[in-house]
């Protein structure tokens, strides 16, 4: 077989250091360990009851649905599978919608969310429904009480990420949650970002419904999870065999459920510990940059803000000149989803940062296998770039120059 493309273009760049953890992680050796039999030997169709090659996938598929329960505070009943956090937050929005009586169509979420909520909340606004955005505060924090004051009578579901995939915010998401239930209301969370990296316990914080992902934990692509709280209305969005309880029909993905048991696992026994040296290392590059670099601005939230997220604008420069720059380190300037679109940050804009500082925003995420070398090489390079880019800007001297003599920086 010929090479791929994807080889050709990784050839022309040395090994990259990988700092782009919140749009994927790569998969821990452990997981492909546990992934690799069933693959090949233990090939079996998990509804296939007949033979013992079935029965093997069935089990597999039940240990790892524990083991993912496990993880976020769950019962395994309580367990939907599915190919991701997109299709998760689909089920959950719409399957809620479809199910809804009473009348109910008004949807609460915020302006900062994740596109795989905003969408399908704006699909479900075309056909009818009433659509609510909340504000975000400047930390991309959604308030509570603004949730408190956007239920009414009408209001069927309320949808706020439980740590912003951008900023790395961690949202109130308990209080958000009782907010909901004293007013009867069913309260989603999409909490991909979150799962694996801080502590989220479905139950404990009073979730209806929560969206997650295996590839954001170090596991394989394709394969998510639904929380679903028992009682919770749901219609199916995806018919044909009544698989996961009738509420997600299609083949399992056995070495992917497996996969992401695998994965939940090591993040339930090892989250402690590895966030603690995570954000050490998110701290020593946040301190770097802000050492070697003026005009720098910290976007999230200051503390409350996942372990390895780090995203700051660089003022008089433009992130995707400063990526080009710097290809040796694998960043983002946003959300992976929307990488395509050429339109600032919609979180950032959200927090009211202005259209330039945006449009210089890069995100850092840092993960299980980064060291301090590479933390330290990353600094090195990225300070080194964005003082050549900046030597560039007549704008750049113009603020150096005002700063000098105590005028405001020019716009």
């Amino acid at each position: 077989m010929k090479g791929l493309r994807g080889d050709a273009i990784l050839a022309s760049v040395k090994k990259p250091i990988y700092l782009d953890h919140h749009a994927t992680t790569p998969l821990d050796p452990r997981v492909l360990e546990a992934v690799l039999p069933f693959l090949t030997e233990r090939f079996g169709n998990a509804a296939s009851r007949t033979h013992a090659l079935g029965h093997a996938a069935a089990a597999a598929v039940e240990e790892a649905r524990a083991r993912v329960a496990a993880l976020v505070g769950a019962e395994a009943e309580d367990i939907v599978f599915t190919s991701g956090a997109t299709e998760s937050d689909n089920l959950a929005i719409k399957g809620a919608a479809a199910a809804a009586r009473g009348g109910r169509r008004h949807l609460v979420t915020d302006a900062a969310e994740h596109n795989a909520v905003l969408d399908p909340c704006r699909r479900l606004e075309k056909e009818g429904a009433r659509l609510t955005l909340l504000p975000v505060d400047r930390f991309a924090r959604v308030d509570p009480e603004s949730v408190k004051a956007a239920i009414g009578s009408q209001t069927l579901l309320v949808s706020v990420l439980a740590a912003n995939n951008e900023v790395g915010t961690i949202q109130p998401t308990a209080e958000i949650a009782r907010a909901c239930r004293e007013r009867g209301v069913l309260f989603h969370t999409d909490a991909t970002q979150a799962v694996g990296k801080i502590p989220f316990d479905a139950r404990a914080l009073g979730v209806d419904l929560a969206s997650f992902s295996a590839h954001k934990i170090y596991g394989p692509k394709g394969v998510g999870a639904l929380f679903v709280r028992k009682g919770v209305p749901l219609e199916a969005q995806i018919d044909g065999g009544g698989h996961e309880k009738d509420l997600r029909s299609g083949t399992l993905n056995v070495p992917g459920i497996v996969g992401f048991g695998a994965a939940a696992e090591i993040c339930r026994v090892e989250m402690a510990a590895e966030g603690a040296r995570i954000r050490s290392l998110r701290d020593r590059l946040e301190r770097r940059l802000f050492e070697g670099l003026d005009f720098l601005t910290l976007n999230g939230h200051p503390t409350e803000r996942l372990p390895g997220n780090l995203n700051v604008s660089i003022a008089y420069l433009e992130a995707e000149a400063l990526m080009a720059a710097i290809e040796e380190i694998a960043v983002s300037s946003g959300a992976a989803c929307t990488s395509a679109r050429r339109e600032p940050s919609h979180v950032l804009r959200a927090t009211g940062i202005e259209r330039d500082l945006a449009e210089g925003s890069i995100r850092f995420g840092i993960g299980r296998f980064n060291t301090a070398e590479e933390i330290d090489q990353a600094a090195r390079r990225t300070i080194e770039q964005a003082r050549r880019l900046r030597a560039l800007s007549p704008l750049y001297e113009a603020a150096v120059q005002a700063r000098k003599a105590g005028a405001p920086k020019p716009a």
